[in-house]
């Protein structure tokens, strides 16, 4: 397995990173802030972490986002640490492996924009299995080894007493509709995957049963806005001002997903199927977000939108076996206060009132 080290001495992998600006209402001038995404291209599932461009939420705190689509979680590590990028998606399943080695470079988790739990096992309508536990000797589908279902549901086949190791098999068979498909043409026997990739699978028509969540299923799998601690101290007021945009798009997106989508179609019309309508990209959008938007507000009573619970980390950490201490430059609730600092109702009746 490649070591922590060993990535960070390699050549830089982000030379032919996609740059995904889309068409916002970026002001002249403003500051670029470079965003690391860890995935191949632009999906509906970045929707609250981008839209504060074309709402105007970036202009509002000074800067235009600059989104760069790295391949990968890991290689969004990486480039966070290197300074290839601002700020980065960071995920506990590749950066608590570093932590508990000694490795961690400086970066820190500031913002929760994604709250567990958004990942399923989907099997084909009539399948013999209907439970995880069901699943020992399965051949199951994920996107892709990098991608966050793997880890996520390893960790939760662990917790029901399989190995997932020896009792499963494991298949990459690709992002989206390639994904439905083998499930459907029977090449796995159920596809592990997230919450917007299933609405882009069903979106095709592609029919799906969903094998139910098993009790106290463990809050893990969050998803974060990552910076190096030295840029959220010394660039602090960027930082509050993008935790704020995706602070607002968020509410935005609860009080009136469509006209969140129509604002993201707004800036990436390509997302939209070939040869669709506005209506028809619109609902292939909220096809995709329809679960997703639910995860935006923290579960837990009295937590304000964005902060972290450290519990998460720890049950992580302690699903895989990892000696966790000083989580405290893993992550900061600092700025979360300086976010919420802003008109919640506002925002969602300029959602309510939005055509486009």
């Amino acid at each position: 397995m490649i070591t922590r080290r060993q990535w960070m001495q390699a050549g830089s992998a982000f030379a032919a990173a996609l740059a995904i600006g889309g068409r916002g209402a970026a002001a002249q001038g403003a500051r670029a802030l470079r965003v690391g995404f860890g995935q191949k291209a632009i999906s509906a599932n970045l929707i609250n972490l981008l839209i504060g461009e074309v709402l105007g939420y970036n202009a509002a705190e000074g800067f235009t986002i600059k989104g760069m689509a790295l391949g990968g979680n890991n290689n969004v590590q990486v480039a966070v640490d290197r300074g290839d990028v601002d700020v980065g998606v960071g995920v506990p399943s590749s950066g608590l492996p570093i932590l508990a080695k000694g490795e961690w470079e400086g970066a820190q988790n500031f913002y929760e924009y994604t709250y567990p739990y958004k990942w399923d096992i989907a099997v084909k309508p009539g399948s013999a299995v209907k439970a995880y536990a069901e699943l020992k000797g399965k051949n199951i589908g994920v996107s892709d080894f990098g991608g966050t279902e793997y880890p996520v549901t390893r960790n939760v086949l662990r917790s029901l007493g399989l190995d997932p190791d020896r009792d499963v098999k494991w298949t990459s068979v690709g992002n989206g509709v390639p994904a439905g498909v083998a499930l459907e043409r029977g090449a796995i026997d159920a596809l592990a995957y997230y919450d917007t990739g299933f609405g882009q699978i069903e979106a095709t028509g592609i029919a799906l049963a969903y094998l139910p969540r098993p009790a106290n299923l463990p809050m893990v799998g969050g998803q974060f806005l990552m910076a190096q601690r030295k840029l959220i101290v010394t660039e602090r007021a960027l930082m509050i001002g993008y935790g704020r945009s995706v602070a607002k798009a968020s509410v935005f997106l609860l009080a009136n997903a469509t006209a969140g989508a129509l604002a993201f179609l707004k800036m990436y019309p390509e997302t939209a199927p070939r040869g669709s309508s506005q209506e028809e990209g619109v609902k292939s959008i909220l096809e995709a977000i329809s679960r997703r938007v639910k995860l935006y507000a923290p579960p837990y009573p009295g937590a304000r939108m964005g902060s972290i619970n450290p519990d998460e980390f720890t049950t992580e950490a302690r699903m895989n076996d990892l000696t966790i201490t000083g989580l405290d430059r893993y992550y900061t609730n600092e700025l979360i206060d300086a976010i919420n600092d802003f008109d919640a109702q506002k925002i969602r009746a300029a959602a309510q009132a939005y055509k486009g």
